[in-house]
């Protein structure tokens, strides 16, 4: 982080967040170099001191990373191989996700734990959500891998389902390379326009590529707000969690 950004977040290091806790989504090609290394030191520095400025404004901070980077299971099954042999191999590399931002964050001075739904106890704590709970109160940051530990599940699933188990209060989709929600693939249409605000139902209706439909349809249905954001800006972080407009709101009304 250079000295110009860091001076801009200055104004931010002080000051309380509207959130207690989050769950901050990462994708796994936010972990991937330049030159398509799967895990990018640099990258997983970057990534590390944007959530240790987090931290340090008191907020409770849990992490699910993805795998593409590395592997993914839809791309196996598509080959030939079984989905569901696919999906274990996904949670796996999950799990080398996870311990790389750990490593990451502990050179960093931050207390880390991965949780992994797959028991892995010579790398990682089994996933208990009382321990999660546990970690978040003694302001740990918590990474949780091998997604649900379910084949047919993605990650973004995996997300909306531990964020719900413990109780916080919104989802920061953090994207490598969009600022938030198109009305199209901004990647194959460049007059996609940009979507400021959207309702779950909306998203869900309109195939917009915010999470898929189990994952959307569980936020939708406990009023989960998600906050996509582009994280190469490290200000936007401290932007949502200040309550400031960055990236794309997504929720519901609120209910009567």
């Amino acid at each position: 982080m250079t000295a110009d950004t860091r001076s801009g977040l200055a104004g931010y290091a002080g000051k309380p967040a509207v959130f207690k806790r989050v769950l901050i989504k990462l994708s796994g090609q936010a972990l991937q170099g330049e030159d398509r290394h799967s895990i990018d030191p640099a990258k997983i520095h970057a990534i590390s001191e944007q959530i240790g400025m987090a931290a340090g404004r008191g907020v409770e901070i849990a992490i699910v990373v993805g795998a593409g980077n590395i592997f993914r299971g839809v791309a196996g099954s598509a080959h030939g191989m079984d989905r569901a042999t696919g999906d274990y191999m996904g949670m796996i590399a999950t799990v080398l996700n996870a311990l790389a931002l750990q490593d990451g964050m502990e050179k960093m001075g931050l207390e880390t734990r991965v949780l992994s739904a797959i028991h892995m106890q010579e790398v990682a704590e089994p996933y208990i959500r009382r321990r999660a709970m546990r970690h978040l109160e003694k302001k740990r940051i918590v990474i949780f891998a091998a997604g649900t530990g379910n084949p047919y599940f993605t990650t973004d699933t995996a997300s909306a389902l531990r964020a719900l188990e413990i109780n916080a209060e919104a989802i920061l989709m953090a994207k490598r390379k969009y600022d938030g929600v198109y009305d199209s693939d901004p990647e194959t249409n460049p007059d996609a326009v940009f979507l400021p605000e959207v309702t779950h139902l909306e998203a869900i209706e309109r195939g917009l590529k915010v999470m898929d439909t189990t994952a959307l349809s569980l936020c939708m249905d406990n009023n989960l707000p998600l906050y996509v954001f582009n994280m190469t800006e490290a200000a936007n972080i401290h932007r949502v969690l200040s309550g400031e407009r960055a990236g794309t709101v997504v929720s519901s009304p609120a209910k009567r």
